[in-house]
This record gives C-alpha cells, sequence and structure tokens, in this order.
C-alpha cells in the first residue's frame, strides 16, 4: 500500500468516525430536545383543554382521578377549582385563575414552539454538516458512490 493512499485510508477513517460520533451524537441529542419540548406543548395543551372543559360545565365543584403513582388513582373532590395550581417550571407552582392559566398556557405554548423550531433548524444544519463530510469523502476516495457509507444509513 502506498503512502499516498494509506494517508487517504486514514483520513476516511477519521471522517468516518467524526460522523458516527459526533454529528450522529449531536443530531440525536437535538431530535431528543424537540421530543421533550412536543412533549411538554402536548402537556399544557391538555392542560387547556381540561381547563375549557371546566369552564364549559358552569360548575366549579369538580370530581376528577389523580394518579398517586405507578397508574394507580384515587378519586378526588374539588369543591371550588376556580383556580388551579400550574408547573411554572423548576418544581414551582402558581395559584391561578381559569383565565389567567390560559393566558400562560398560551405564552408557554408559543415560546415552546419557538423553541422546537430552533431545535428543528439545528438538526437541519447537522444534516447538512454529515452531508458535507460524506461529501468530501467521495471526493477523497475520488468515488461517485459510497455504497458501505449508504448501507449504515447514516441519515
Amino acid at each position: 500500500m502506498t503512502t499516498g493512499k494509506r494517508n487517504i485510508d486514514e483520513k476516511v477513517l477519521q471522517y468516518e468516525t467524526f460522523i458516527n460520533e459526533v454529528l450522529k451524537r449531536d443530531l440525536q441529542n437535538v431530535l431528543e430536545q424537540r421530543d421533550g419540548v412536543y412533549e411538554k406543548i402536548a402537556q399544557y395543551l391538555q392542560l387547556k383543554n381540561t381547563i375549557e372543559s371546566i369552564q364549559n360545565a358552569g360548575s366549579n365543584d369538580l370530581k376528577t382521578e389523580v394518579d398517586i403513582g405507578c397508574n394507580f388513582y384515587v378519586q378526588a373532590h374539588v369543591p371550588d377549582a376556580s383556580k388551579i395550581f400550574v408547573a411554572v417550571g423548576y418544581g414551582f407552582f402558581v395559584e391561578l385563575t381559569h383565565a389567567e392559566a390560559l393566558k400562560f398556557i398560551e405564552k408557554k405554548t408559543n415560546q415552546l414552539t419557538a423553541y422546537s423550531e430552533a431545535l428543528t433548524k439545528d438538526s437541519a444544519k447537522i444534516k447538512a454538516n454529515i452531508r458535507m463530510v460524506l461529501e468530501g469523502l467521495r471526493e477523497l476516495q475520488g468515488l461517485t458512490d459510497l455504497p458501505e457509507m449508504r448501507r449504515r444509513e447514516v441519515l
């Protein structure tokens, strides 16, 4: 094997390692963060629907089931559901009226949606970097196709 071929093979290995150990890990982290944001948005929208159901019922009296852990539920009776406690982050809860809670939910979901869009853009940048490195590999090897890399489904 010539020195030039050995250097090319070493560079190819370095690029493949960079894709698999850095870029793919970064992409996975960003996508997991975005999934977490989507879950929070879903929880806030569920709370919004619950508040609207309470308002439409026309009564402040509420009967519900509360999860006490491990999918065990107990029946609960709330004599005055005109105010609710909303988790605002970092383990803090704030007592809000229904109108205040709906305003908070609207602002929070807008904020989370903007954050999820930023994470989507970040994931697109990482995917573009992966494509760029793959193109660099193609040029480095002087090949038009990398069937082995495609089989690994880098993206």
